[in-house]
C-alpha cells in the first residue's frame, strides 16, 4: 500500500481526534455552541484571563513576519526549565514537532507502546517508518514495562514513542527508568511526549535532566487552553535541535502564538491555579463516576479519565449515542491500538458540566440523578461600564416588568457602598436602592436583598454592615482579608432569598472590569457566576464614550465572563435613536453581543437617586430656577460624608419648594430654611463646615431662617459632641479632643459604639401630625437646659417620659430643631405643614388644594413602561429561559 493509500480518507479514520465540534454538532442535530465537549482534553479553567489583551497587542504587528526562530519564546522556555537556548525549538503544535522528530535520519522502525496518542503512528507513516506495537496491560494500569521495552530494542536501533503521562490512560511512568533505558540503548532515540505533564505538580520532567538521545516535546495547547493557536516546544541536544530546525518550515509559529506563548510560560499563578483546580475537579468527577455500576474508571493524573463499559454484551457505542443525543460528546477509544470499543475517554471540565455528564451517564444506566444543590433560579444581573450608569434604576425597572408579567421576583445586591441606608422592620440596616427595588417587586424590604453594606467614614475605611448589623470599621486592607467571610454571608443570603422567588434581579457595583478589584470581587462577575445570572451591561450614553466603554469593558473581561453577558443597555439617551445604527452594528461585530435596549433620558422620574452624586446632579447646586414665583427656598448643606440624602426627596417633590444643595458660603443667601443632613462622620463634617466658613454663615442665619438638623446634622447643631470610646476616631482617623458643636441648640451628644437601628412611629406635638421613619445613629443626645423642647416623641408618650425618649429637640421659637428620625418629611401631612409654616414666615398664603402624595408606585410603573417600550424584553426572557 502506498503512502497516499495509507493516508486516504478511509484509512484516516484511524487517526480521528476528539474536539471536532462541527461534526459532533451535525450528529447531535444542534449548533456547535450547544455541544458540551468532553472529547478534547483542554484545561477546565479555560484560557488565561489576559489572552484577549495579548492577542490584541500582537495584532498591531501582524503586518510583519514573525520571528522564524521564536527567539523570545524559546528563551523564556529555557529560563523556565533551566536548559540552554540551543536545546529548544518551537513548532506549530506538538503534532508538528512529533512529525519532525520522526523524520530525523538513522531509523527504519519505531516502537510504540499502546494504547497511545494516535498521531505517533501517523507521524511514523509520514516518515516512512515501520511501526511495532508493545501492548500495555490494563492489569498493570497501562504503565510500560521497561524490561519488555528493552527486549524490543535489542535487535536493531529504533525510535521509541512514550507519553508522560500517557494519553488516553492519564498515567505517568517513572522517568528514572526511562533515563536508565536511554543510557542502556544509546543507539536508539526516545521521543517523550509531555503534552499533559504540566497538569501533574512536582513531576520529574524529562526536559532538563535528559539523556542526549531523548527528545522531549511539550504542548502549550492543552494546558493553557489555546488549541486554536497551535504551539509546541521540543527539547533535545543542541545537535538534534539543529537537525530539527533544518526540517522545520520557516515561520512555522505565527506571531500571535509566539506572543501568547511567551506570556504563558511566565504565568506561574495560572499554572498553580490550574493544577489545584484540575485535581479538585478530577477527584469529584471520579467520585460521581464511581456511583455508576458497570463503568470502570482507570486512575489518572492528568485532565482526562479513561473509562470502560463492563457490561455483558455491551460496548460504549450506545452510551456515546445517548450522550450525543443530549449534546454531550465523549471520546470513543475504539481507534486506539490496544483498546476496543468498550473504552471511552472523558475530559475533566468545570463542575457544572461534570455533574451533567455524571447525571446523563446515570440516566443511561436507569438511575436517578445524584442529589445535589437545588438548581439556581433564573437570574438577570444589571452591571455597568462605570458608577452612576443607572444600574439601580434599571434593576428596579426589570423588577417591576417581571412582576407585571406574573413572576415572583426579588432584587439582590451582594455589596453596596452607600451612606444612604434604611432600617427594616426587624431593625436591620440595608441600602436604600434595594428598598426601592423591593417596592418595585411589591415586597417588604429584606436585609437578604443587600447582605453587605459598606458605609464610608473616610477615603480609606468604612463601617461594614453584614446581614443588617455592623461588624466593625475596617480599612481597605482589613476588609479585603474579611471579604471571603463576607462572600459566604452573601451566598447564604442569596440562596435563602432565591428559594422563595421565581426570578432574581441582581445589581452589580461600579464596573466589572476594575482590574484592581477583580481579584477579590464579590459583587460583579463573581456574584453573577455564583447565581448563574445572565448579565446586561449598562452604559451611560449621556456622558459620552459609551461604545468605547462597552468595548473596553468586554475586552478586559475574561472569556468565561464575556459568555455571561447577553447584551447591552444604553441608558439616558437623548435624540434620534436611528442615528446610532452604525454604532450598534459595530458593537455587535466587535463584541458578539447585541444592544438590547436604548433607554431615553427620563426627567423628573421621582425615584430616589443611586448615590449622592446623582442627588447633587439632579438638584442644580446653586442656580435652580424656582418652580413658581412664590416658592420657598430651602438650602441643604453639602457634607463630604452626606448620608441618607433621600430624606429630602419628598421636599423636592413639592410644587412650591425650591431645593438647593450648597457647598459655598457665598451661595447660601437668605433661604427660608437650612437643613444640615445626615452624616456618616459627624465630627469630620463639622470640622469641614468650620474650615469652609459654612458654619459661620449658617450661624449668622439664626433667628432669621429655620435651621433643621437630621441625625448627624442634629448632632452638629448641638453644644457638645463627646466621643469617649473613639467611635469616630477609628473611622476617620480623628485623634484630637472632640470639638464643640455649632452651639445652635443647647444639647450634648455622647457617641457610643452600639448602633441604634429602629423603625419608629412618632408624634410631632407642635404640628399635631404623626410621622414614621427610622433611626440609624451611634450614641444618645440629651438637653442641657430646661428650655429645650422635645420636637418629636414616640407615639403614646408625653410629658417627662416624652422628653426622656425624645427623638429630637428644638428651641421654643421653632426656628432651630433637629431629630434622629430619617424619613420625617415623607409624612405628607407633616411635610405640608412644614412648608406652609415657611410660607407664612415669608408672608405667603398657603397653597389651596395642594397636597402632594409622596409615593413611588406611579413612578415605578412609569419607569417600567418606558424601559419595556425601549428594550427587547423577548430577547432577555429568552436568555433567561423563561
Amino acid at each position: 500500500m502506498s503512502l497516499l493509500d495509507q493516508l486516504s480518507p478511509a484509512a484516516d479514520e484511524k487517526f480521528t481526534h476528539g474536539g471536532n465540534t462541527r461534526k459532533l454538532a451535525e450528529k447531535a442535530g444542534c449548533p456547535e455552541c450547544e455541544i458540551t465537549d468532553f472529547s478534547a482534553n483542554i484545561n477546565p479553567v479555560g484560557p488565561p484571563s489576559w489572552l484577549r489583551q495579548e492577542v490584541s497587542r500582537a495584532l498591531e504587528k501582524v503586518d510583519r513576519y514573525p520571528d522564524p526562530e521564536c527567539s523570545e519564546l524559546t528563551l523564556a522556555a529555557c529560563e523556565k526549565f533551566s536548559v540552554w537556548p540551543t536545546e529548544c525549538i518551537a513548532g506549530n503544535g506538538a503534532s508538528e514537532l512529533l512529525c519532525i522528530a520522526a523524520r530525523l535520519e538513522g531509523f527504519k522502525k519505531a516502537i510504540i507502546p499502546v494504547p497511545c496518542y494516535v498521531d505517533y503512528e501517523r507521524a511514523c507513516k509520514l516518515a516512512g517508518l515501520k511501526t511495532e506495537h508493545m501492548p500495555l496491560s490494563p492489569q498493570e494500569g497501562f504503565l510500560p514495562d521497561f524490561d519488555t521495552l528493552s527486549s524490543f530494542l535489542t535487535k536493531a536501533p529504533a525510535l521509541v514513542f512514550l507519553a508522560q503521562p500517557n494519553n488516553p490512560t492519564g498515567k505517568a511512568f517513572d522517568p528514572e527508568k526511562l533515563r536508565e533505558l536511554a543510557q542502556k540503548h544509546s543507539d536508539c532515540r526516545f521521543i517523550v511526549d509531555e503534552s499533559f505533564a504540566d497538569f501533574i505538580p512536582g513531576l520529574d520532567r524529562l526536559i532538563k535532566n535528559r539523556p542526549d538521545n531523548v527528545i522531549t516535546i511539550v504542548s502549550l495547547t492543552k494546558f493553557y487552553a489555546i488549541p486554536g493557536l497551535r504551539l509546541g516546544l521540543a527539547f533535545a541536544s543542541a545537535e538534534t535541535i539543529l537537525k530539527m530546525r533544518e526540517i522545520l518550515p520557516c515561520w512555522s509559529v505565527n506571531l500571535l502564538a509566539q506572543r501568547v506563548g511567551l506570556r504563558c510560560l511566565r504565568d506561574t499563578e495560572y499554572e498553580r491555579r490550574t493544577q489545584e483546580e484540575t485535581a479538585r475537579l478530577r477527584k469529584n468527577l471520579v467520585e460521581g463516576l464511581h456511583t455508576i455500576p458497570g463503568i470502570r474508571v482507570f486512575p489518572g493524573e492528568a485532565n482526562f479519565l479513561l473509562c470502560q463499559v463492563q457490561r455483558v454484551g455491551m460496548d460504549a457505542t450506545g452510551l456515546i449515542d445517548h450522550l450525543i443525543s443530549h449534546k454531550i460528546a465523549v471520546r470513543h477509544c475504539d481507534n486506539f491500538d490496544g483498546l476496543d470499543s468498550t473504552y471511552f475517554r472523558i475530559a475533566v471540565r468545570n463542575e457544572v458540566e461534570n455533574e451533567r455528564l455524571v447525571d446523563e451517564l446515570r440516566n443511561f444506566s436507569g438511575m436517578e440523578k445524584l442529589t445535589r444543590k437545588e438548581p439556581k433560579k433564573p437570574a438577570l444581573m444589571i452591571q455597568g461600564t462605570c458608577s452612576n450608569a443607572g444600574k439601580s434604576i434599571l434593576a428596579a425597572a426589570m423588577c417591576r416588568i417581571l412582576l407585571q408579567d406574573g413572576f415572583k421576583v426579588a432584587p439582590f445586591k451582594a455589596q453596596n457602598m452607600s451612606l444612604n441606608s434604611y432600617v427594616t422592620d426587624d431593625g436591620c440596616e440595608m441600602g436604600r436602592a434595594q428598598v426601592t427595588q423591593a417596592m418595585a417587586c411589591k415586597l417588604p424590604p429584606d436585609v437578604r436583598m443587600n447582605p453587605v453594606l459598606l458605609k464610608p467614614g473616610s477615603d480609606l475605611g468604612s463601617q461594614v454592615v453584614v446581614n443588617g448589623k455592623p461588624v466593625g470599621n475596617m480599612k481597605v486592607g482589613k476588609y479585603v482579608e474579611y471579604k471571603p467571610t463576607a462572600f459566604e454571608a452573601v451566598k447564604a443570603a442569596y440562596d435563602s432569598l432565591s428559594r422563595e422567588h421565581d426570578v432574581m434581579v441582581l445589581e452589580g457595583a461600579g464596573s466589572p472590569a476594575e482590574i484592581n478589584l477583580k481579584q477579590h470581587d464579590i459583587v460583579n462577575m463573581a456574584m453573577a457566576d455564583y447565581a448563574k445570572a445572565k448579565v446586561l451591561l449598562a452604559g451611560d450614553i449621556d456622558r459620552g464614550g459609551v461604545f468605547a466603554s462597552i468595548a473596553g469593558t468586554m475586552a478586559l473581561l475574561e472569556s468565561r465572563e464575556r459568555q455571561m453577558v447577553c447584551g447591552f443597555l444604553l441608558n439616558k439617551f437623548r435624540g434620534d435613536a436611528s442615528l446610532l445604527d452604525p454604532a450598534l452594528d459595530f458593537t455587535l461585530q466587535e463584541t458578539g453581543k447585541p444592544v438590547l435596549g436604548i433607554i431615553p433620558h427620563i426627567s423628573n422620574l421621582g425615584l430616589p437617586d443611586e448615590d449622592s452624586v446623582s442627588f447633587k446632579q439632579e438638584i442644580n447646586k446653586t442656580d435652580s430656577t424656582p418652580k413658581r414665583s412664590d416658592s420657598v427656598d430651602i438650602v441643604c448643606i453639602d457634607l463630604p460624608r452626606i448620608s441618607n440624602f433621600t430624606d429630602l426627596d419628598s421636599l423636592k417633590a413639592e410644587p412650591d419648594v425650591n431645593l438647593r444643595v450648597v457647598d459655598d458660603p457665598a451661595e447660601i443667601g437668605r433661604p427660608d430654611a437650612v437643613i444640615i443632613p445626615g452624616s456618616k462622620s459627624t465630627v469630620s463634617d463639622l470640622l469641614h463646615l468650620r474650615r469652609t466658613g459654612l458654619e459661620k454663615t449658617v450661624k449668622e442665619l439664626k433667628d432669621k431662617t429655620v435651621i433643621v438638623g437630621i441625625c448627624g446634622g442634629f448632632q452638629i447643631l448641638g453644644q457638645y459632641i463627646d466621643d469617649p470610646d473613639g467611635v469616630e476616631s477609628e473611622t476617620v482617623g480623628f485623634d484630637q479632643p472632640v470639638p464643640e458643636g455649632m452651639g445652635l441648640l443647647p444639647i450634648k451628644t455622647t457617641l457610643a459604639p452600639e448602633k441604634t437601628l429602629n423603625r419608629t412611629n412618632a408624634s410631632h406635638p407642635r404640628s399635631g401630625f404623626d410621622v414614621t421613619g427610622y433611626e440609624i445613629h451611634h450614641g444618645m443626645t440629651e438637653p442641657l437646659l430646661p428650655t429645650v423642647r422635645a420636637v418629636l416623641v414616640p407615639q403614646g408618650t408625653s410629658g417627662p417620659v416624652g422628653i426622656s425618649k425624645a427623638l429630637g429637640f428644638g428651641l421654643k421659637s421653632g426656628l432651630v430643631w433637629g431629630t434622629y428620625l430619617h424619613g420625617i418629611f415623607d409624612a405628607d401631612g407633616f411635610r405640608r405643614w412644614f412648608v406652609d409654616t415657611l410660607r407664612e414666615r415669608k408672608g405667603l398664603k398657603k397653597l389651596e388644594s395642594v397636597q402632594t402624595t409622596f409615593g413611588l408606585e406611579d413612578s415605578l410603573d412609569r419607569l417600567a413602561q418606558i424601559v419595556r417600550e425601549n428594550t427587547d424584553m423577548g430577547a432577555i426572557y429568552k436568555a433567561l429561559g423563561i
